[in-house]
């Protein structure tokens, strides 16, 4: 079995699996970051987003072997120093939840439709509700996920 090496969340791990092992497998059973979700196993839902190299990407779509030596943050990345990031924050003071189960996937997501806009003044609720429909929730009607991302737009801006 090979042994696949990454960063994940500023932190070198390795660990042994197999090649078709995927990278929420890798992440959730070999390094015991439980906060991305398996929710569909198809790449439908969104609740396994975790950011590789920058970008937000379904971690049920990679294989952890295809990852080697990549950059992976998670949600338990994202706060630091005991304070909540920006969009963390504001999913917390919108209301942006109710299960929560799709929330870590719908945080990272929304961290990436953030970063793909910042160059841009404003950020439209069309583009939000539109960049959003690979991430499913089906407990809300999204209406405080899209005032959730909105509001951070200017936090994360600068």
């Amino acid at each position: 079995m090979p042994t696949v090496t990454m960063t994940v969340n500023g932190k070198k791990m390795s660990a042994e699996c197999e090649n078709r092992t995927l990278l929420v497998q890798f992440l959730r059973e070999k390094q015991g970051l439980t906060g991305t979700h398996v929710g569909c196993d198809t790449t439908q839902c969104g609740a396994c987003v975790v950011h590789i190299d920058g970008l937000p990407v379904k971690s049920c779509t990679t294989l952890a072997v295809q990852n080697e030596g990549a950059k992976i943050v998670t949600i338990e990345g994202l706060a630091k120093d005991g304070k909540l990031h920006p969009m963390q924050e504001m999913f917390r003071e919108h209301h942006a939840l109710q299960c929560g189960f799709c929330t870590p996937g719908m945080v990272m997501a929304a961290i990436g439709i953030v970063d793909r806009h910042k160059g841009e003044p404003t950020l439209a609720e069309k583009t939000v509700r539109h960049e959003l429909e690979g991430n499913f929730c089906r407990c809300t009607g999204y209406h405080n996920i899209v005032k959730a991302i909105m509001a951070a737009f200017p936090l994360m801006k600068g």
